[in-house]
């Protein structure tokens, strides 16, 4: 899933054939689920923004992290047992998972193991997703859970996992995989599939050329969200079969799940079905693989009513909390006023007589007199200078944008220096400005 193009299924509310919602379980069925979060990918197509970390650690929404959401889906959801399974850049993702993530109590059996792969001496890291799961299993079967919960770790979405499972054990699955309708002419980067009338996976290809579209619906096709519910001991039979097999990848999509529809009950369940205890009345799941999909979904949060609710009381999203003053905005002179309309200014930001429109100022932001900041993302400790001019750009971390700068307003000289998107998107990065930060890494 981590190279799947950038989706919104914001817009989608049904899906086909789709069966009542199952009732949220009484919290025993989450206490017997140990969920698995792979977080090891880099997600290449985000560029140089993933040059120096892992995807699922990529900042989002100001002061959140891509991992944040299925971490937060877990603890809302009653899932608090969780592994994070981290290969590529991992200091980062696990820096802000120590901090940011150790309020549970293993005293209660509640916890956020860090994953790292087991078999350094045995060829190397992780082979693929199946294979991150089979190297940890005998952490899993130490926690002894009933059901394991299989989960990206790089998407921006809200579920309530507590549904998805409490559907698994009603239909005696062995295996449900969360799944959603997309376009058809979206969908060769999924794993489509075909289901009955009651559910069942009568069929699964993994990114095909020709996508099955859905029955009665041919602009649509159904297609697996790469999140899995088995049954615990049926998925560690699984995983020995396919760590024996020289032939295979060891993924889940390209070689366990195709198997498993032709013998074992497998079922996919409906993503709306597990949205319905979230504020609103519309599912929201992005996937921000790319970087015009990153820019999208960050402007999204600046909408006077955004499709992804953040200020849901009743399904926060948790992060590391830092301890920062508020923002500050500064000067109210004719021409020298530090203000913003139709933003979000994350905390520690201080916006010095000049304008933000439109625009996601991430924590520790500072931007100084007579600038204008338009459709554009900053991410944290970005310091902008004097009479600078940004126009639909993401500027990463800890990037000093020098008095006098432009980018954004020409395409072909943003070129020459930056990486410029299909869409216009412009993404500067502090080597890109010839600012060595990460040197000494």
């Amino acid at each position: 899933m981590d190279e799947n193009q950038g989706l919104t299924c914001t817009h989608i509310d049904h899906c086909p054939f789709r069966s009542a919602p199952s009732p949220r379980f009484n919290g025993a069925l989450a206490k017997a689920t140990y969920a698995v979060i792979l977080a090891g990918g880099r997600g290449s197509r985000l560029m140089q923004l993933t040059d120096w970390r892992a995807k699922p650690a990529v900042p989002f929404g100001g002061k959140l992290r891509i991992i944040d959401f299925p971490l937060s889906n877990c603890i809302n959801s009653g899932v608090r047992r969780i592994g994070v399974a981290t290969q590529y850049m991992a200091h980062g993702l696990i820096h802000h998972i120590q901090r940011g993530w150790s309020f549970l109590d293993d005293q209660f059996d509640e916890f956020v193991d860090i994953l790292p792969a087991q078999r350094y001496g045995q060829g190397g890291g992780y082979t693929g997703t199946a294979n991150a799961v089979f190297q940890n299993m005998d952490l899993l079967r130490v926690s002894a859970p009933e059901y394991v919960l299989i989960l990206g770790g790089d998407h921006i979405y809200k579920m309530d996992y507590s549904i998805l499972l409490a559907d698994h054990v009603a239909k005696g699955a062995d295996l449900t995989m969360a799944c959603i309708p997309v376009q058809l002419e979206n969908a060769s980067s999924f794993g489509v599939m075909t289901v009955d009338a009651a559910w069942r996976v009568t069929d699964f290809q993994e990114k095909p050329e020709r996508p099955m579209p859905i029955p009665g619906d041919p602009d649509h096709a159904l297609v697996s969200m790469g999140i899995y519910v088995f049954s615990a001991a049926f998925l560690y039979a699984q995983l020995l079969l396919d760590d024996g097999d020289p032939d295979s990848s060891h993924d889940f999509g390209k070689d366990i799940i195709p198997k498993l529809v032709r013998g074992h009950r497998t079922y996919a369940h409906c993503f709306t079905d597990s949205c319905v205890n979230m504020v609103g009345d519309l599912p929201y799941w992005r996937d921000v693989g790319t970087v015009d999909a990153y820019w999208e979904a960050n402007m999204d949060l600046v909408q006077v009513t955004p499709d992804l609710n953040l200020y849901d009381d009743k399904w926060p999203i948790r992060t590391q909390q830092e301890q920062l003053p508020p923002a500050k905005f500064i000067f109210n002179d004719d021409g020298f006023r530090g203000h913003a309309m139709d933003s979000l200014i994350s905390g520690g930001c201080i916006v010095s007589g000049s304008t933000i429109e439109r625009s996601l100022l991430s924590l520790r932001v500072r931007v100084r007199e007579h600038s204008l900041i338009q459709d554009s993302v900053l991410l944290p400790d970005v310091e902008i200078g004097r009479h600078v001019t940004l126009k639909r750009v993401v500027v990463d971390k800890l990037c000093s944008i020098p008095d006098g700068f432009t980018a954004g307003i020409d395409p072909d000289l943003d070129r020459q220096r930056f990486h410029v998107t299909e869409s216009g998107i412009t993404l500067i990065t502090p080597e890109m400005l010839g600012q060595r930060i990460h040197r000494a890494r």
